[in-house]
């Protein structure tokens, strides 16, 4: 029987760029406000005011370039770190309405990362193979025991 190199090459290929998608990925990040009994889950992308990204990209530029810290943070991604009592109650949530910093608690999680997806799709692919491949070997097995049982012309 001839090796496999192609199919080999294929298998490594493929498995080589799944792998640099999934750890080239960031997970969403979410951050969990509790006020009171109540919570609300917010991603920390969004971003509080309902003004879009483009109109406030010039912001920084028309106050004459001496941004303060907080200015700057405004412009950055968000991550982890900024999912704290300040800023639930500055996200002016109607759960949180006349709550004071000692009634807020926050959690932060990371959900829905590439890596996930990447192990999801190929178990999915694995299992619909091995059943395919189960459906399809009865046919095979009897196609190879037919040819082996002929002459060769």
């Amino acid at each position: 029987m001839p090796p496999r190199t192609p199919s080999l090459l294929l298998l490594l290929t493929t498995l080589s760029i799944l792998l640099a998608l999934a750890s080239a990925a960031t997970p969403t990040s979410f951050c969990k406000c509790t006020c009171f009994t109540n919570s609300t889950i917010i991603a920390l992308d969004a971003r509080p005011n309902n003004s879009p990204p483009s109109s406030r990209a010039f912001l920084a530029r028309a106050n004459g370039g001496g941004e303060k810290e907080d200015e700057r943070k405004e412009y950055r991604a968000r991550n982890c770190n900024d999912c704290n009592r300040q800023f639930c109650l500055g996200y002016s949530l109607p759960i949180c309405k006349g709550a004071d910093v000692g009634d807020v608690f926050t959690m932060c999680f990371q959900r829905d990362s590439r890596k996930d997806e990447a192990v999801v799709i190929f178990f999915i692919f694995a299992t619909a193979g091995l059943l395919g491949w189960a459906a399809v070997k009865p046919w095979v097995d009897k196609c190879v025991q037919v040819s082996l049982r002929s002459p060769l012309l």
